[in-house]
């Protein structure tokens, strides 16, 4: 696999200088990012390289601060789903040298966090996996990002049936969200590389 052999050799350059090495997955909602950052991490244990993934998604505010605040609904996803700022300073600004972290962990089924302490000082490779990750707050926390490119169609087909039922969600909320990503911050042309998911099912 070409991209697994270029990620690869980015991140050997920087654990053979004794550095830490920080990878964002980003990429739209469904496109295949979780099931890729799993077979990668699988590829780094095999090779003894000790790593450690974070889904951003384990780290949204609760319903409260992000559903009904008067803004428009893509908004909320897009900038009140997660406290940007917060992230950025318990976080982002950590990866790449501190020994612990302490995140709030989000509770679907009781709408609360409960904090949990990280132990990372032995990790050679942090992978972030989420959407949205190459926003401007985060973007430079990354020694490398990776983007998925998926269809809107092929991602929506992904969504159970019922889900896909609430078609207006879909257009109020998540894919104005996507479109302002993709139009205003540009990750495709921020990512160090871009794979699409007709290519990750090839391989």
């Amino acid at each position: 696999m070409e991209f697994a052999e270029k990620i690869m050799k980015e991140i050997h350059s920087a654990i053979s200088q004794n550095e830490r090495f920080v990878l964002g997955i980003d990429g739209l909602s469904r496109a295949g990012k979780t099931t890729f950052v799993k077979k990668l991490a699988s590829m780094l244990e095999s090779k003894e390289i000790q790593n450690m993934i974070i889904h951003i998604d384990d780290h949204i505010v609760e319903r409260k601060s992000r559903y009904n605040t008067g803004q428009d609904e893509w908004q909320e996803y897009y900038y009140l789903q997660w406290d940007i700022e917060s992230l950025k300073e318990i976080l982002f600004e950590k990866l790449s040298y501190s020994n612990d972290l302490k995140l709030p962990y989000y509770d679907h089924a009781l709408d609360r966090h409960e904090y949990k302490e990280l132990n990372i000082a032995d990790k050679k490779v942090i992978i972030v996996e989420g959407i949205f990750l190459l926003r401007k707050e985060w973007s430079s926390f990354f020694d490398f990002a990776v983007f998925l490119d998926c269809p809107r169609e092929i991602r929506f087909s992904r969504e159970s049936l019922e889900t896909q039922l609430n078609i207006e969600k879909f257009n109020k909320r998540y894919w104005k969200a996507e479109d302002f990503y993709l139009e205003k911050v540009r990750p495709i042309e921020k990512a160090h590389l871009v794979l699409s998911c007709e290519k990750l099912v090839e391989n």
